[in-house]
């Protein structure tokens, strides 16, 4: 029976998460030069548009229509055929539950984009995204969240309970894969890198903050307590990043700078998206500062020590973030708070901590695999990178024939 407050509660949080995609947009695009800026938010813009038409038509189907193997649902429901506004997922029309995921179909690949910022043709960066929703997001939304999922009730039991693994980690070590393949920015051990715009980034990061409120207390599937509780844990492991971030900036560069405390804010954000609904309020305190902490110190390392140009962080925060959370949720579940939870290495046992271990390895894995694969079909059709002279010019002038900041306003 449909419940209509929760059914109010869940279309609200569902324009929450959709309103990430956009400040995402923002916080991207803050953070590239002036000449990228408008190639870089434009790789959000469309996703809004392919992914949500590919979920309607697919996507949905593949990740909650049946189960083949655990690993995959059916096309059973393809083009939503089969379901109308009468019928009910828990106590939500089940169309209403459709839109919801499909609002983390179109996060999910936007979270790409920041590793391969300033080098990668769109028509490359489209078909890849295209690909990569079938072969890498469906099949892991089944595994995790969909009825008999490998990762999920099907087998290992992992918890995950907004994204850590399907979103952010899968998102994340796709990010890195494609940074490699496609080498550093040409001049980015040479130049001064400048950001272009903090106040854009500070917009897009405050907008993700808003709307992971609905990311993850949304996923309770209803206005309940536990989607309070989801709320709390949330905010607070945002909160206590930021501050880690500030007091780090401070002692180790003696100046707190502001994109380094929105940084740890979506940093413990990330952090926390796994185990909102399975760890004690206490627990998400640390969840934010540790994670704040290691991202600090991993995302110069990724890109001094190893080389990587992880142009945005993006898996200098979603990835490590995302495996963190994942590891923390092993430490820190209760069934106290949720009963789908065993009891994490804080109270004395080990199952769930081992399942959240083996279902990172297993979510990269996975990431990994369907990367190379996606990359080598794109690779059929063009060029992964722009050429030089193009990269030098800017990707906005090259790739879509406009510019963010004309030449009267002295910017360039």
């Amino acid at each position: 029976m449909i419940d209509t407050g929760n059914t109010s509660f869940m279309l609200i949080c569902s324009a929450l998460v959709f309103l990430m995609t956009p400040g995402l947009a923002f916080f991207y695009g803050g953070m590239v030069r002036r000449k990228n800026v408008i190639n870089t938010m434009m790789s959000s813009v469309f996703i809004m548009g392919l992914c949500s038409v590919m979920w309607i038509l697919f996507g949905y189907t593949l990740a909650f229509g049946g189960n083949t193997g655990g690993i995959i649902g059916s096309l059973k429901f393809a083009g939503l055929s089969g379901i109308s506004f009468s019928d009910v997922t828990g106590t939500i029309p089940t169309l209403l539950f459709i839109s919801f995921q499909m609002m983390f179909a179109l996060i999910t690949p936007a979270l790409i984009s920041g590793s391969v910022a300033g080098r990668m043709k769109f028509k490359a960066f489209f078909i890849f995204i295209a690909l990569w929703s079938i072969v890498v997001y469906y099949p892991l939304a089944h595994m995790v969240w969909g009825d008999g999922g490998l990762l999920g009730e099907g087998w290992l039991h992992s918890l995950d309970f907004a994204g850590g693994n399907v979103v952010h980690i899968s998102s994340g070590a796709t990010g890195l894969i494609l940074a490699v393949i496609l080498g550093k920015r040409h001049g980015i051990d040479r130049i001064s890198y400048r950001i272009h715009n903090i106040p854009f980034v500070v917009l897009g990061g405050a907008l993700l903050w808003f709307g992971w409120f609905g990311f993850n207390a949304g996923s309770a599937l209803a206005a309940n307590g536990l989607a309070v509780h989801a709320f709390i844990t949330t905010n607070t492991s945002a909160a206590a990043a930021v501050v880690v971030w500030m007091l780090l900036d401070a002692l180790l560069n003696r100046k707190p700078t502001l994109l380094g405390a929105i940084t740890g804010g979506v940093v413990g954000l990330i952090s926390i998206t796994p185990g909102a609904g399975f760890i004690p309020i206490w627990a998400s305190l640390l969840v934010g500062g540790v994670g704040s902490l290691i991202c600090y110190f991993t995302i110069p390392l990724l890109k001094k020590k190893l080389g990587v140009d992880d142009a945005l962080d993006a898996f200098g925060c979603h990835g490590i973030g995302g495996i963190w959370g994942g590891i923390a949720t092993g430490i820190f579940a209760s069934p106290a708070i949720n009963s789908a939870a065993r009891n994490g290495l804080m109270f004395g046992e080990t199952s769930q901590f081992f399942a959240q271990i083996l279902s990172i390895v297993i979510t990269i894995a996975v990431a990994f695999v369907g990367t190379m694969i996606c990359v080598g079909i794109t690779k059929i059709f063009t060029k992964l990178r722009v050429e030089p002279w193009d990269e030098k010019v800017g990707l906005d002038k090259t790739q879509h024939g406009e510019e963010a900041y004309p030449s009267f306003t002295g910017l360039d």
